[in-house]
């Protein structure tokens, strides 16, 4: 008998517990947008600059090249839950080894992409980079660059976070002259909360 009411507390237990996780579920239902913060490493693109150092070393300077940090949101559509839209607006940067100067080239990129979730990890995304506010900069030892805001597409693939980046580019200086800013790359994505 003593058994018997033992198994059907425990019962009772269980059940009462799976009542309480599935109500607590359902007040913690994900939400469709998220805080989403990006960095990012680049290479590519054609010289803005060569830079010559009194050791007889260059550096050279490519539009493409830089390291990025943004914010932004990201959102998710309900009917279509392996669909996430991601937009950020971000600081891109490069500048050169040089102690006493400080060149560098700067720009504010916004990204608006599409991405489709292939697995819980894996995501796949295409969209639009758009680059404004491009500065070469060079601190007072030349000629400073400005350059047209410009528009691309940017592809990403990318698993548990960490991805593949390419974006194709052209920027065009004020003279018109044009140069390849498409940059090959690694991203960093956190989302808060988390999916």
């Amino acid at each position: 008998m003593r058994y018997h009411k033992k198994l059907l507390l425990l019962a009772c237990f269980l059940l009462g517990s799976i009542k309480y996780l599935s109500a607590q579920e359902a007040a913690t239902k994900k939400t469709p947008v998220r805080l989403l913060i990006k960095g990012g490493l680049e290479i590519g693109g054609d010289n803005v600059a060569d830079i010559y150092f009194t050791n007889g070393e260059t550096q050279k300077m490519k539009a493409g090249q830089g390291g990025s940090i943004a914010v932004g949101i990201e959102g998710q559509i309900p009917s279509i839950e392996k669909l996430l839209l991601q937009a950020t607006v971000g600081y891109k940067y490069l500048t050169t080894a040089a102690d006493n100067v400080h060149i560098r080239l700067t720009r504010v990129p916004v990204l608006l992409t599409a991405n489709w979730m292939v697995t819980e990890k894996l995501r796949i995304g295409a969209g639009l980079a758009s680059h404004y506010a491009i500065r070469f900069k060079t601190d007072g030892i030349g000629d400073d660059m400005r350059f047209k805001n410009a528009r691309g597409p940017f592809f990403e693939i990318a698993y548990s976070g960490i991805g593949l980046t390419y974006t194709a580019m052209r920027y065009t200086d004020g003279q018109n002259n044009q140069y390849s800013a498409n940059a090959l790359g690694v991203s960093f994505t956190l989302t808060l909360p988390k999916k």
